[in-house]
């Protein structure tokens, strides 16, 4: 494995202090949390840039990347489901989802050979957004940004 996949793999090492703070969800941890997931979100861009920097672009690193990328949105909002931040329908929704793209993604051809596509625009853009609203939920925010149920 080149540097850009251990960085990728290296985001899913914030994911139990993630779990743990929200199962304790003070304020403290929840600002912690959100720090721990900025950080993690963040290496995403860090391992492309990497990868493309010391042209390490590899098959596995395509792979691994939106995998990775798909834990650390399901990680954390699963422990919002049992917080009752948002609805299991919604969660299994973008889960849905995710498992068909995936599947869109990995393309075998004829010879049993696989062809991985990597992320374009639109995925980059929805992942981006998906780490701004799960960070905007970690966040211990004032009621004054909660929408009213």
């Amino acid at each position: 494995m080149n540097l850009p996949n251990w960085i990728t793999v290296s985001r899913l090492l914030g994911l139990p202090f993630l779990f743990y703070l929200l199962n304790v969800p003070t304020p403290q941890n929840r600002w912690i949390g959100l720090v721990i997931f900025l950080i993690a979100a963040n290496t995403d861009w860090v391992d492309g840039y990497v990868a493309r920097k010391l042209n390490q672009v590899t098959e596995i690193g395509k792979f691994l990347d939106p995998l990775v990328d798909k834990l650390l949105v399901l990680g954390p909002l699963l422990s919002l489901i049992e917080l009752g931040q948002v609805p299991a329908w919604g969660v299994f929704t973008i889960l849905a989802r995710e498992v068909a793209i995936a599947g869109w993604r990995v393309n075998p051809n004829l010879t049993g050979d696989s062809n991985i596509k990597g992320a374009n625009l639109w995925g980059k853009l929805k992942t981006v957004s998906q780490m701004i609203a799960i960070a905007l939920l970690i966040a211990p925010l004032s009621d004054a940004w909660r929408l009213p149920s």
